[in-house]
């Protein structure tokens, strides 16, 4: 994994390097951001999801920034990672995004998601990749429908780790079979 580079037309996905740190603490600090998503992350709640992403490298998964080409910008963190154990899709691989805001309504999420779903494909023996989110986050679903997922009818849950009355709590699961 440590090789690996995906490149777009527009972007490429590349692993974290130390200098990144900045932009992606910036990024997981904007409430903006994070309105959907989860709690805001100070720099070490920051090292924390970034270790978490390494943990998964050894086979090839973990979450990539994406840069863009033509002038190498930060433009977000996205990838493909095993589903946490405290949740449904325990163990299957689990794709996932986050668009810094500077950057959003440009198409990046959906070229570096179909990018990073065509590696999975390629480079893992999963059946499908699914995908959660909350059930408030209307933009990330219709990525998931963007990108071919459809919405798993027995998928939504309450996330163990999203206190309860929390708007986030209440989550649903997407999914892509791979083609025969």
């Amino acid at each position: 994994m440590s090789g690996v580079v995906i490149e777009t037309e527009r972007l490429i996905l590349r692993l974290p390097r130390p200098d990144d740190q900045e932009a992606l603490c910036r990024m997981f600090a904007d409430p903006l951001v994070m309105a959907d998503l989860g709690p805001v992350k100070d720099e070490a709640a920051t090292d924390v999801a970034l270790a978490k992403h390494d943990a998964d490298r050894w086979e090839g998964l973990g979450f990539w920034v994406v840069e863009h080409r033509a002038d190498g910008a930060f433009l977000g963190f996205c990838g493909l990672k095993r589903g946490d154990a405290h949740n449904p899709i325990a163990g299957e691989v689990e794709a996932g995004w986050i668009i810094d805001r500077p950057h959003w309504r440009n198409g990046y999420a959906l070229e570096a998601m179909r990018a990073a779903i065509d590696w999975g494909w390629s480079n893992t023996s999963a059946e499908r990749i699914v995908a959660i989110t909350s059930a408030v986050n209307d933009k990330s679903q219709q990525l998931m429908s963007r990108l071919g997922m459809a919405r798993l009818p027995d998928g939504d849950f309450e996330h163990s780790l999203i206190a309860p009355g929390n708007h986030l709590r209440s989550m649903v699961t997407y999914a892509i079979d791979r083609l025969a």
